[in-house]
């Protein structure tokens, strides 16, 4: 197990954010899908110093519940006209493996990046600065910077964020670790979190009449195809990818693949078994090479990852198919 708190990088990342703080506002940039780990990572970062400020284009449903629900300081961005403050010293940006991640043109300033991701497409200066982690989550890395170098910053709200962020960015613990359980049980005995009351509180779901119409059309069209050596379950959606996706999981493919065209953009949303997972699926890899392939941006997890852009979704479906059936099954140890 990694013993994150001990790593030199995150030292040097404590002087980084405090030198700048020190020199004006802080932007703490989201990850465009603003989920959990993203908006978590974001808003307990921030509330280390009064001049940092949670920010980013988006938040999904569980991330607006939360933060709504615990007051949590975090500003809506507008894609084309972001007003930037004109004492911006530094941006920080969490949980996100490129600049277009974020969605948005970030200005000429030093760029700190925070993220657990594999790929890694920032072009970075040498007054940026970045912190990569072989983790499972950006609320872990978070935690561990915050467990040794800013403590008096776990305040309950702050657990609670890096909580949802830990238990949503691995699945529901499916993709954890022993760090992953080693870095909860600090942030219980940090809190007085009652677990089991917080989980259901996260997977409470208030879907609308509209929601089911949405689950119920996705769940007919689904299909099942072979690519290569893989099982996968395919369908179309205009929203609840990840619902949709955690559905169509009981069905126990290798993968479950989303395809959303709205706009004239497309994206793809993937999901992958822990066995695949095992046996050498790496979806964020295949988002990458789709990427790479047909353009857009893509990246992930493992077990989780999506990829959008400009092209017609049966174009994208069939790129993502050919790079998984390259994908060579391995044995299971």
């Amino acid at each position: 197990m990694t013993d994150f708190s001990s790593l030199p990088i995150l030292s040097e990342l404590h002087d980084w954010i405090l030198a700048h703080a020190d020199k004006g506002a802080v932007a703490v940039v989201c990850g465009r899908n603003g989920d959990m780990d993203t908006v978590g990572a974001a808003v307990s970062i921030a509330s280390i110093h009064p001049h940092l400020m949670a920010c980013g284009l988006h938040m999904n449903k569980l991330s607006q519940r939360l933060v709504t629900d615990l007051e949590a300081p975090f500003r809506i961005l507008s894609e084309q006209n972001t007003q930037w403050p004109s004492s911006l010293s530094a941006i920080i940006v969490v949980d996100a493996a490129a600049e277009n991640q974020t969605g948005l043109s970030l200005p000429n300033v030093p760029i700190c990046v925070i993220d657990h991701h594999a790929t890694n497409d920032w072009v970075l200066d040498d007054e940026d600065f970045l912190c990569q982690l072989d983790a499972r989550s950006t609320t872990q890395i978070v935690y561990e910077f915050l467990h040794r170098y800013v403590p008096d910053a776990l305040t309950e709200p702050v657990c609670k964020l890096l909580v949802a962020g830990l238990i949503t960015d691995t699945g529901r613990f499916k993709f954890a670790d022993s760090s992953v359980f080693s870095s909860m049980a600090g942030l219980s005995e940090r809190s007085n979190i009652d677990l089991q009351a917080f989980i259901e509180y996260i997977e409470q779901d208030d879907l609308t009449l509209s929601d089911q119409g949405v689950l119920l059309r996705g769940l007919h069209r689904a299909k099942i195809e072979q690519a290569g050596q893989w099982r996968l379950v395919l369908t179309r959606a205009g929203t609840q990818e990840g619902k949709l996706a955690q559905m169509l999981r009981g069905l126990q493919t290798d993968v479950v693949l989303i395809t959303r065209h709205r706009y004239g953009e497309t994206r793809l949303t993937a999901r992958a078994s822990r066995h695949a997972v095992l046996q050498g699926v790496h979806l964020g890899s295949i988002m990458s090479k789709v990427a790479e392939r047909i353009g857009g941006d893509g990246g992930g997890h493992h077990g989780a990852a999506g990829w959008s852009g400009k092209c017609d979704g049966i174009a994208a479906e069939t790129a993502f198919l050919d790079v998984l059936a390259r994908t060579k099954q391995e044995m299971v140890k």
